[in-house]
C-alpha cells in the first residue's frame, strides 16, 4: 500500500464505500459510480474520470460510470489509449494524447491520459479506469501506482 497519507485515505475510503459485495451486477455499477466520484474529488486538474467495461465475448469496451463531460460510449480494442490498455492488459500513461497514434478525441480539451486495466482472478481485463486532463504531462508514475492499487482493490472486491 502507498505511504502517502492522502493515498492511504483514498484507498481506505474506497474500500469502505464498496463494503462487502454480494455479486449483484447492478450493485457493481453503484460501487463504480461512487468510485468515480471519489476519484473525481481526489485528482486535481482533470476533466474526466471513469470506467469502461469489457463487453463479454467481444473486443469492445462499453462506457461505465464516470464524472466529467460526455464520453465515447463504445471503444474497440483496436483503437486509442483505452484499446491499447485492454489489448495489452498494461497501464498506459500518455503525456500528450495528440502524439499517441490513433488517439480517440472524445473531448478535444483532453491532452494527457492515464488508463489502468482491472483484471479478474484469471488475469483477464474486465474493465478500465480512465483519467483525462486538459494539461500535457499531468499524470505521474505515482498516479499510475495509485490507480493500479485502486484497480487491484476493485478487482478483489467486485470481480471475484
Amino acid at each position: 500500500m502507498s505511504e502517502n497519507n492522502e493515498e492511504v485515505t483514498l484507498l481506505l475510503q474506497l474500500e469502505s464505500l464498496i463494503g462487502p459485495w454480494e455479486g449483484n451486477i447492478l450493485r457493481r455499477y453503484c460501487h463504480l459510480s461512487n468510485a468515480s466520484a471519489l476519484l473525481w474529488d481526489y485528482f486535481k486538474q482533470i476533466n474526466w474520470v471513469g470506467f469502461y467495461l469489457v463487453e463479454e465475448g467481444k473486443e469492445r469496451l462499453i462506457l461505465g460510470p464516470f464524472q466529467g463531460k460526455v464520453a465515447c460510449t463504445d471503444i474497440q480494442f483496436s483503437r486509442g489509449v483505452c484499446g491499447k490498455a485492454a489489448r495489452s492488459a498494461q497501464s498506459q500513461l500518455v503525456e500528450d494524447v495528440h502524439l499517441f497514434p490513433g488517439h480517440i478525441a472524445c473531448d478535444v480539451a483532453s491532452r494527457s491520459e492515464l488508463v489502468v486495466p482491472i483484471l479478474d482472478a484469471r488475469g483477464d481485463v474486465v474493465a478500465l479506469i480512465d483519467v483525462d486532463s486538459p494539461l500535457v504531462g499531468r499524470f505521474t508514475k505515482s498516479d499510475q501506482t495509485l490507480l493500479e492499487q485502486v484497480s487491484s482493490l476493485l478487482a478483489k472486491m467486485l470481480w471475484t
